[in-house]
């Protein structure tokens, strides 16, 4: 391969791997134990899903789509990753935090309560 091509196919291949890297859910990597352990007080309360989804469609939903699938820009939440590989500490601190790299905004000035319900209802989700 020459050194030209090889250059090409290096700019085009290491933006795309960051991109999709970061996709992949390393930000779970930033998160401290104190809080991937949280627990969730409101867990598969049925008032809080409902609170949850009206919360999501107010404030999530143009992001990550009416029933969180996702859009061409922002990921689907009702994914593998999201249900079973993130723990609701993990997206509690993801919501206090955001990931403004990948466009998530940090939710902390919502009550806790209210970021308590959105993580409800995500995880009340399943394809």
């Amino acid at each position: 391969m020459t050194l030209r091509l090889s250059l090409t196919l290096l700019l085009i291949l290491l933006p795309a791997g960051i991109v999709f890297g970061a996709a992949d859910g390393s930000w779970l990597e930033n998160v401290p134990t104190h809080d991937h352990e949280k627990t969730n007080p409101y867990h598969d309360q049925a008032d809080a899903i409902a609170a949850g989804r009206r919360i999501f469609v107010d404030r999530c939903s143009h992001c990550h789509g009416e029933n969180a699938e996702g859009t061409k820009k922002r990921p689907p939440l009702k994914s593998e990753r999201m249900q079973h590989g993130a723990s609701e500490g993990d997206l509690h601190w993801l919501l206090v935090n955001g990931n403004m790299r990948k466009g998530m905004p940090s939710w902390a000035r919502l009550p806790d309560q209210q970021l308590w319900q959105v993580i409800t209802y995500l995880k009340s989700l399943h394809d």
